[in-house]
């Protein structure tokens, strides 16, 4: 099986480059990569046209069995990989779309007027999605083609030597995303507030760059909070000793789709409280890998880092159940395998 893959380039910092990037290697089956989007400071606006024309030539040149679109969607997103689904189709090939990012605003406006989506998108063979909440809503809509959830990955190579056995669970929290609002930077920073009252030794690592990053800063100076370390952006090494060197995660964000960073969290043992959003409510359990918090009260995130704090062989069981299942589910070598028989379904119909 030939497949042609259309993915934004490696060094796009952005989730679905880093996706494919970490899944390279680990494909069975004859894979191409079609790089798409702004790329040497000039626009994917600009660069669509350019893009469709290698698409259609590698379509002629290379004749996969199967072809993989990645939007987000976003309206920009949409009308290009629309336009390469028709293409796609055109030529003959089974499609599939892959739905990374999922805007709630742009959701909303196609509820209310789904056709010309639905028109678009039904021409594909095959949607996944990463949340059954999105699936739904596909549904919803009026999609009739099938739906079915994949997740993103966790790269073998991030993990390949961290040993369980030897993680010590004391009493630093991380805070790793963007630091902006809709992240939950400053929920996370009034709860350590609060845990600080209970656990007087705890410490808190906030990794990651973003628009917030500054007012984060000023408001742990104007209220005084103690042991927070701002790291900034972490390359890899400097990322693996991070998560090695944290015994719980935190991330009360308002949206996800399937955060990577919670993934690799709990590739490195430890427990996770965020909250139920996207495809983490289709596998967390609640109380076994950590809690998902159904509120955005700081105190209530606080409430449950200390109940894991405090209590170390919970702290220690959660850390190593979260470390096996991400072990045989999100590792990128599995990973690979799952999409595959995806394509598989697609071209055997």
């Amino acid at each position: 099986m030939t497949v042609l893959i259309n993915t934004t380039p490696p060094t796009n910092s952005g989730g679905v480059a880093n996706h494919y990037k970490g899944l390279k290697e680990y494909w069975t089956e004859e894979v191409h990569y079609n790089y798409i989007g702004g790329r040497k400071n000039v626009p994917g606006s600009i660069i669509i046209w350019y893009d469709l024309i290698k698409l259609i030539w590698k379509l002629i040149a290379i004749k996969p069995d199967l072809v993989l679109l990645n939007p987000s969607l976003r309206k920009g997103a949409i009308k290009r990989d629309g336009l390469f689904l028709r293409v796609s189709k055109i030529f003959g090939k089974n499609t599939v779309v892959f739905f990374h990012g999922w805007n709630q605003e742009l959701a909303k406006e196609i509820s209310n007027s789904p056709y010309k989506f639905i028109k678009l998108f039904n021409k594909a063979d095959k949607i996944l999605v990463l949340a059954s909440a999105f699936k739904e809503q596909l549904k919803d809509w009026g999609i009739t083609k099938p739906i079915s959830l994949t997740t993103t990955k966790v790269d073998d190579e991030l993990v390949s030597q961290f040993v369980i056995t030897e993680k010590k669970y004391t009493k630093t929290i991380l805070f790793l995303a963007r630091i902006e609002k809709a992240k939950g930077i400053f929920i996370a920073l009034d709860a350590f507030k609060t845990i600080k009252e209970v656990v007087t030794d705890a410490r808190m690592i906030i990794a990651g760059n973003g628009n917030a990053l500054n007012e984060a800063k000023n408001y742990v100076k104007s209220s005084k909070l103690r042991d927070i370390n701002f790291t900034g952006y972490l390359r890899e090494e400097e990322l693996i000793q991070t998560y090695i060197q944290s015994d719980l995660y935190i991330l009360p964000t308002y949206g996800e789709g399937m955060p990577t960073s919670v993934l690799e969290a709990m590739s490195f043992g430890l427990p996770v409280i965020s909250r139920p959003v996207g495809g983490m409510v289709d596998f967390f359990e609640n109380g076994k890998m950590g809690y998902l918090v159904n509120s955005f009260s700081p105190e209530d995130f606080a409430k449950r880092v200390i109940e894991i704090l405090l209590e170390k062989e919970k702290h220690q069981a959660t850390g190593r159940y979260n470390f096996q299942y991400a072990k045989e589910h999100f590792y990128a070598s599995h990973v690979a395998r799952e999409m595959e028989k995806h394509f598989y379904e697609v071209v055997t119909l």
